[in-house]
């Protein structure tokens, strides 16, 4: 399967949007996301910086486990790892102020991808 080419993180948004379509999706996004910040500070305020790296693994989890079983898609990060990285943020920021799902409409409703 060849990579879509996107040249600005503005360009592979709606891309992004439509791979997590489902809110179910989104909610295994934003648990795996805080649990993986809470443990990463956890292993830095402790001492135990080494153990830093663990913290990505409830994240990606998560995430990973929404789009094979929910989405039946594969996850933006194996192919735009940084892109996916900065919209995971930005889908977690608007699902907390109570706008991703606007925002899944209207990606949804101009048809990009």
């Amino acid at each position: 399967m060849t990579a879509q080419k996107f040249n600005s993180f503005g360009e592979f948004w709606p891309h992004y949007v439509a791979e997590h379509s489902q809110p179910a999706t989104r909610l295994l996004h934003l648990i795996g996301t805080t649990v993986g910040i809470a443990c990463a500070a956890y292993f830095i305020v402790s001492g135990r910086w080494w153990l830093f790296p663990l913290g990505l693994i409830p994240g990606y989890g998560a995430a990973w486990i929404g789009h094979f079983f929910i989405e039946k898609n594969r996850p933006a990060t194996f192919q735009h790892p940084l892109w996916s990285f900065m919209g995971d943020y930005k889908m977690i920021w608007m699902m907390l102020s109570g706008k991703m799902g606007a925002e899944v409409k209207r990606v949804a409703t101009s048809g990009k991808k």
